[in-house]
C-alpha cells in the first residue's frame, strides 16, 4: 500500500527520524494558515510547497515550489491544488492533487554547504536478506545514477535476525564521505531509519533526499513509503491512511470483492485462477498478437457471481477488444466453473459485446467443454494452450 509523503514522515517520526517539518493543506487558505503555523514552530521564513500524490519526480512536473511569502503560498497552494500533475511515473493524463504539503525551508545557510544524498531500504530478494542502498548522489533520479555511475551506488546487506548493527551504521556514514558531527548524526539517522523499516513493516523506504544541512544536521527531506499490504493486520492505524483517490477505482472495487485485479493497457481482458497461471496466460495473450489489458486472479473460488463480478470488471475497460478464461481445474471441478460462466453470461445479458474464449483444463474438463459447446452462448471453448491463442487470434483478426 503507498501512502502519501507528509504520511510517511509521521511513520518516520514516531521512530525518531529527524524529518524536514510540516503541515498537510486541502486549500490555498488552509496553506496560508499552516505557513503561519509553521513560522511559530520553527522560525522558517520561506516555505515549499509540495503536491501529495503517489508519484515520484513530483518535482520536474511543477508539483513541487519555494514560496518565499505568504502571498506565494496563497497563489502556488492554489495552482497546484486541483491541477492534474504528469510526472514520469503517472499515466499521460496524470494525477489530480487534492492536497498539498506545506514544509520548512531546510537549506538555510550556515556553516557549511548542503549535501543531499540518496537512501532506500527494501528486500534484497536474491539473498533474503533486508538491504540499505545509498549514494552521494542525493536529488537524482536512481536508475541514472545507477546507469552513468554506478560506482556512486553503495549497498549495506541486513541480517533480518540481528537487525543493523552500530558499524554498518557508521560505514555507511563513512562512504558518504561524513565526518564530526554530521558522521554521528548520520549513524544515528541510519539506526532510526531501519528501526521503522522493520518495526512497520514496509516493502520499501525511499528518501530522496537524505539532507545533510548547513549546521551538520541530518533529515529526511522526501519520504516514499510502500507498506506492506499482508502485515496491515498489526498496523491498523496505518491501514487508516490508505487513500483511494489515489488508486485505480476498478482495483479498488476488485479488492473490495476480493478479486486480485491489476489494471494494463491491452485489448484481451484475461480471467484466471493463480498467480503463475496468469503470468503464463498474458504470455499466451501476447504470443497471439494481442496485449493483456488487465491481470486478474479469481482464486479457488469461480462460481457464476465471482464470475460475473470479473467480467464485469473486465469489461468496463472500454479498450477489451475479447475476453480469454483461462482456468487449471485442481482445487474447482471444471464444470462447475463452465457453469458458474454459462450462469453468468446469462444474468448479464447484454453487457456482454465482446468475444470470450474460454480454455477449462483439469478435473471434469471434458465435461466442462460440453457445457460450454451446448450452452447456445457466444463462447469459444478450447482445452490445449495452443488451442485457446489461436481462437484469441481469430477473433482479433
Amino acid at each position: 500500500m503507498n501512502i502519501h509523503e507528509y504520511q510517511g514522515k509521521e511513520i518516520l517520526g514516531s521512530f525518531g527520524v529527524r524529518t524536514q517539518r510540516g503541515i498537510v493543506a486541502q486549500t490555498a487558505e488552509e496553506a496560508v494558515k499552516a505557513a503561519k503555523e509553521l513560522t511559530e514552530q520553527t522560525g522558517t521564513g520561506w516555505h515549499v510547497i509540495k503536491a501529495q500524490v503517489h508519484a515520484g519526480g513530483r518535482g520536474k512536473g511543477g508539483g513541487v515550489k519555494l514560496a518565499k511569502n505568504l502571498k506565494e503560498v496563497e497563489q502556488i497552494a492554489g495552482e497546484i491544488i486541483g491541477m492534474n500533475l504528469v510526472t514520469p511515473q503517472t499515466s499521460a493524463e496524470g494525477k489530480k492533487v487534492h492536497q498539498v504539503y506545506v514544509a520548512e525551508d531546510v537549506y538555510y545557510p550556515g556553516d557549511s554547504e548542503p549535501e543531499e544524498y540518496y537512501m532506500s531500504v527494501l528486500l534484497n530478494r536474491a539473498t533474503g536478506r533486508n538491504m540499505i542502498m545509498y549514494s552521494t548522489e542525493g536529488g537524482m533520479d536512481i536508475e541514472t545514477v545507477a546507469e552513468e555511475t554506478p560506482h556512486l551506488i553503495f549497498t549495506e546487506e541486513i541480517d533480518p535476525a540481528t537487525g543493523i548493527l552500530p558499524f554498518q551504521a557508521r560505514r555507511i556514514a563513512f562512504n558518504l564521505g561524513l565526518s564530526g558531527a554530521a558522521f554521528k548524526e548520520m549513524t544515528k539517522f541510519v539506526m532510526s531509519l531501519y528501526t521503522a523499516f522493520d518495526k512497520s513493516d514496509s516493502s520499501l523506504f525511499e528518501i530522496n533526499p537524505v539532507l545533510k544541512t548547513s549546521d551538520d544536521k541530518i533529515l529526511a527531506v522526501d519520504a516514499k513509503v510502500t507498506l506492506d499490504d499482508n502485515a496491515l493486520f498489526r498496523h491498523k492505524d496505518y491501514a487508516e491512511m490508505r487513500d483511494k483517490r489515489e488508486e485505480n477505482p476498478t482495483e479498488v472495487e476488485a479488492k473490495e470483492v476480493g478479486l486480485n485485479y491489476v489494471d494494463l493497457d491491452g485489448n484481451v481482458g484475461c480471467m484466471v485462477n493463480g498467480a503463475g497461471l496468469a503470468m503464463a496466460t498474458m504470455d499466451l495473450i501476447k504470443q497471439a498478437g494481442g496485449e493483456p489489458a488487465n491481470f486478474l486472479d479469481v482464486g479457488g473460488t469461480a462460481d457464476a457471481k465471482r464470475v460475473e463480478e470479473a467480467f464485469r470488471l473486465i469489461l468496463k475497460d472500454e479498450k477489451v477488444e475479447a475476453i480469454l478464461v483461462n482456468i487449471f481445474g485442481g482445487i474447482v471441478r471444471c464444470d462447475r466453473v463452465a457453469q458458474g460462466i454459462v450462469d453468468a453470461y446469462k444474468n448479464m445479458g447484454d453487457a456482454i459485446k465482446v468475444p470470450i474464449i474460454v480454455r477449462l483444463q483439469g478435473t471434469n474438463a471434458d465435461v466442462a467443454k460440453k457445457l460450454i459447446d451446448e450452452s447456445g452462448l457466444a463462447v469459444s471453448s478450447a482445452v490445449q494452450f495452443k488451442e485457446a491463442a489461436d481462437k484469441v487470434q481469430a477473433v482479433l483478426s
